[in-house]
């Protein structure tokens, strides 16, 4: 029969969040109701909250978690009640024309549960990326759980669930940072931060963190960065090409999402150089480049869903290597926080004093 449990949602456009009582409906044929353990503040919550993705609100927010499968739906075979798992909201559909491709990381068909979760009175909510983990318990997909090992802290692995794949998988899968490469990451918040940790597991030589904030710049390097820059008192692109024997490097990674920052990462980068976006732009910012260079300076310019991530193969490879101690996925936890202080979590991470806040419930 249908729970009811506690949420965060974000009832309209810019008005503070809040803790209500959701109805969370049994599991239906494929779905999985999850009780969640931990979830991150991403920044892409408080997009929800502002009305930047869309306006289908109320909203239930949250999205990078980790928990414990309850109850699963007619014809699940893939997890079962008791197993420890990490929320994706890229469910890989296996039959659309990128997976037949043996391309699953750009599925375009992911699913989501087909049941609605709702307030006391009805109201049908919409939870964030598919998935609504600010929440005692939620309703998903069963192809949005993926299993891990049980023995890693929920607060560390739910991170995989959106901002730390998204960051390491820019540099990794989408940037296809290499051995000796010279890497810039624009934008040294939780997603840039992991692009530093993914390019320093690639093997990159020389690794650029570039901000405004010289705290954020002083976590870059404890995370792995070689070289720092104030995009503030410097500029970024003469700074970059100086510290790059006057080239530019071969991979930039954009973590802001702005057209004046991706102006940078491409001119930042070596002829033939990657660019890769995986900050997250809103609706109504533009771009203008000379088509010229563009067409002169070559290489490639590249968006990163989700980090091009294959959650079955990256979520449990990165668990193995926090566990082998070869990255620290304990370092971008900066607080422990309960369902009631999430707005202040996104009042903390608009003034930059966090990596992440993480709801631990």
């Amino acid at each position: 029969m249908p729970q009811h449990v506690q949420g965060v949602i974000a009832p309209g456009r810019n008005e503070p969040v809040r803790v209500e009582t959701i109805v969370i409906p049994d599991p239906g044929p494929g779905e999985a109701v999850v009780k969640i353990q931990a979830c991150g503040v991403c920044h892409t919550d408080l997009h929800y909250k502002q009305g930047a993705i869309n306006d289908d609100f109320p909203f239930l927010l949250g999205h990078e978690a980790a928990g414990i499968v309850e109850s699963v739906g007619e014809g699940v075979t893939d997890v079962t009640p008791g197993d420890f798992v990490i929320l994706n909201w890229r469910a890989v559909c296996g039959t659309c024309r990128a997976c037949l491709r043996g391309r699953p990381w750009y599925c375009f068909a992911t699913h989501n549960a087909k049941q609605k979760m709702t307030l006391l009175d009805g109201t049908e909510l919409s939870p964030a990326l598919g998935i609504g983990a600010f929440a005692e318990k939620t309703l998903v997909a069963a192809g949005q759980c993926t299993k891990v090992d049980p023995a890693v802290a929920p607060e560390v692995a739910g991170l995989l669930g959106c901002g730390v794949m998204a960051g390491i998988g820019a540099a990794i899968n989408t940037g296809n940072v290499g051995r000796g490469d010279t890497v810039a990451v624009i934008g040294c918040g939780g997603v840039g931060d992991a692009a530093i940790v993914g390019s320093r597991l690639a093997g990159a030589a020389r690794i650029i963190a570039v901000d405004i904030d010289d705290r954020k710049l002083e976590t870059a390097t404890a995370m792995g960065a070689t070289h720092t820059v104030n995009s503030r008192s410097t500029d970024a692109v003469e700074a970059i090409r100086e510290l790059t024997g006057g080239f530019g490097a071969d991979v930039v990674i954009e973590a802001v999402g702005r057209p004046e920052t991706y102006r940078q990462a491409f001119y930042a980068r070596d002829l033939a150089g990657t660019v890769v976006l995986v900050g997250v732009p809103t609706p109504e910012m533009q771009l203008e480049l000379p088509l010229l260079d563009v067409f002169g300076r070559g290489g490639a310019l590249k968006s990163s869903w989700y980090g091009d991530c294959l959650p079955s193969r990256d979520f449990p490879m990165l668990i193995d290597l926090h566990q082998q101690g070869r990255i620290d996925l304990a370092a971008f936890v900066t607080e422990t926080i309960g369902l009631g202080e999430v707005e202040k979590a996104f009042a903390r991470m608009h003034e930059g004093d966090v990596l992440r806040s993480v709801v631990v419930l």
